[in-house]
């Protein structure tokens, strides 16, 4: 079941019933089951402390994942899942692409991490990359299945 919650901030997810469709589409294809994952759209201020607080890092991020997997016995996928928006907003404008597209990436990564990809090496930061480039044609198909 994935959730959706806001933490200083009024950003809203839209189609959320879509966008865990997909993701449980995506967690599938990845050889693995979504189990609870919990979406929390904050704002920089929160996220940055969070950065600090948890992983050590005075910078601000897009996204900090909360891993509760059980990826051996289960394969089952489950977290939380910490969203920046104002750095996602940001971001967009710096890539050229819309916010809502620069969103869906973002969602679409945490999923990614939960089924455990990784990004701390440039050869996995590709494949992470390319993961999502052909998650968000997936969602763009569902989309046009309708």
């Amino acid at each position: 079941m994935v959730r959706y919650y806001n933490d200083s901030t009024t950003y809203r997810l839209r189609q959320k019933r879509r966008v865990a469709a997909w993701l449980g589409e995506v967690a599938r294809e990845e050889g693995y089951t979504l189990g609870d994952v919990t979406y929390i759209f904050c704002s920089s201020a929160v996220h940055r402390k969070m950065n600090i607080d948890f992983i050590g890092h005075d910078y601000f991020t897009d996204i900090i994942t909360f891993d509760y997997s059980d990826l051996k016995h289960e394969r089952l996928v489950s977290g939380d899942i910490f969203i920046d928006v104002e750095t996602v907003a940001d971001n967009a404008r710096i890539y050229g692409t819309t916010a809502r597209e620069e969103m869906l990436r973002v969602v679409v990564h945490g999923v990614l991490h939960l089924c455990g990809q990784k990004d701390k090496t440039p050869r996995a930061e590709r494949q992470m990359h390319r993961k999502e480039d052909k998650y968000l044609k997936l969602w763009h198909q569902m989309q046009n299945e309708d």
